[in-house]
């Protein structure tokens, strides 16, 4: 049967024989991945622009969401802060029923 040599003692010895390796290996080629298509929604969350905000809000979040916006935070590089503020001003665009509450109250008070 024949000697089963590792990946490595295969390099070496191409090393050794031909002096240096002018083709690395099929095996050792890294792919170029092509970059994924974005989803249009994490391209508006990129071009989103906070770095005028200035006010603070403490807001608590369960673990499970917190490992969410962590990992999301990992995966695509958007900062948590952004993100939530991108989404909280999503929400008040998507329903302006909400502004129509916050506008009734405060003309009752007013009153």
């Amino acid at each position: 049967m024949s000697e089963i040599k590792t990946l490595a003692d295969q390099l070496r010895n191409r090393i050794t024989q031909q002096g240096a390796p002018n083709e690395v290996p099929a095996k050792l080629k890294r792919e170029k991945k092509k970059p994924p298509d974005l989803p249009p929604i994490l391209e508006s969350i990129r071009a989103y622009d906070n770095r005028e905000h200035k006010s603070l809000v403490h807001v608590r979040f369960d673990a499970q969401q917190v490992q969410m916006m962590n990992h999301f935070k990992m995966a695509t590089g958007v900062d948590v802060t952004k993100l939530v503020a991108f989404s909280v001003q999503q929400l008040f665009d998507q329903h302006p029923e909400l502004k129509t509450i916050i506008k009734q109250f405060i003309q009752q008070i007013n009153l």
